[in-house]
């Protein structure tokens, strides 16, 4: 008998949310839900990104200004808070300062000696991963492996392979009939040296980029090319390298960013000269430079206005970068 009667009731509908709620209080309600809805679409994003901006107005912002601010003023690090207004002649100093263009020189050189061979090669190697091969998980966890290696470690091992007397590189160079080579102490040489150093740490970096790239190119294009009898290499030019067009300048602009930031491999390479970059400071950076200037000189209103000489730089660099991409994506609309 009960269970005819619950059968004969059916299932006990669920109260709705405005039961027994008068209808203008239900008005109200609504309206209080709908202003919170409005707020919390309006203003959960700019919560959600807020930690960013502080922690960069924090770690980023702020020491650049103070940066700026400590360039105008003569400041010792034993004393960093007796600060003295000297204006521009911080910067002025540079002007006639022959480190700091010889450092500016030989960053420019480092760079061109470790940027072009390395997004080559980063290239080259990309374009072999992207090919299907057997174990090609393990090859492209291998070439990433220079780039997880730390720089001290990667340093002190080439300084041990360019050693001038009991060096790997020596010794082969011996084999092949060759005199032994100072590289610690040569200018041309050091700065190979340093800047084989780059190019084997950033190497596969750059190639995973470019075969990232790589495969969101369409595998139509590849077909077309290969009915109309075009090799690999053809396809290679006239297909991969114009479809990574804005992937190679990306590289090409992180890779001088980088170049004009060098500073642990050319420190580490000779232990002895420190941040001097060799007995003629032949592979002295503009990292070096700074970083003499202010901890081992002391001067830091003199590092202030380098760090600044390099923002300066690298906007530059990123003008140009601009420029040639607005160029790029005129010519390829156009």
């Amino acid at each position: 008998m009960n269970g005819r009667a619950t059968r004969e009731r059916g299932p006990r509908e669920a109260p709705t949310a405005d039961a027994g709620r008068p209808p203008a209080a239900d008005a109200r309600w609504r309206e209080r839900r709908s202003r919170r809805y409005r707020r919390d679409v309006r203003w959960s994003p700019y919560a959600l990104v807020a930690p960013f901006f502080l922690f960069f107005a924090a770690f980023g912002l702020f020491p650049l200004l103070y940066t700026g601010w400590a360039s105008l003023h003569q400041v010792e690090l034993t004393a960093p808070n007796d600060m003295h207004w000297v204006g521009l002649r911080n910067y002025s100093r540079l002007l006639s300062d022959e480190f700091f263009w010889n450092a500016l020189r030989n960053t420019f050189t480092i760079g061109l000696l470790s940027t072009v061979p390395q997004l080559l090669i980063a290239l080259g190697v990309a374009h072999l991963l992207h090919f299907r091969l057997r174990g090609s998980t393990f090859f492209r966890v291998a070439v990433l492996t220079p780039y997880a290696t730390s720089v001290a470690a990667a340093t002190l091992v080439f300084t041990l392979l360019y050693g001038r007397d009991y060096g790997m590189v020596n010794w082969a160079l011996g084999q092949a009939g060759w005199g032994p080579v100072d590289w610690q102490n040569g200018t041309w040489t050091s700065q190979l040296a340093v800047s084989t150093i780059v190019i084997w740490r950033w190497t596969g970096y750059n190639a995973l980029i470019y075969l990232a790239a790589m495969q969101a190119i369409p595998d139509d294009l590849y077909e077309s090319a290969a009915l109309d009898g075009a090799s690999r290499l053809r396809q290679f030019r006239h297909v991969t390298v114009p479809s990574l067009r804005p992937t190679i300048l990306f590289t090409c602009v992180v890779s001088t960013i980088g170049a004009t930031q060098l500073f642990g491999e050319p420190l580490l390479f000779n232990g002895s000269a420190g941040a001097t970059g060799g007995s003629d400071h032949q592979f002295q950076t503009l990292g070096l430079y700074l970083y003499e200037q202010g901890w081992v000189n002391l001067h830091l209103g003199r590092a202030s206005a380098i760090a600044w000489a390099m923002f300066l730089l690298l906007l530059l660099i990123g003008a140009a970068n601009w420029l040639v991409s607005r160029t790029l994506r005129k010519g390829t609309t156009g």
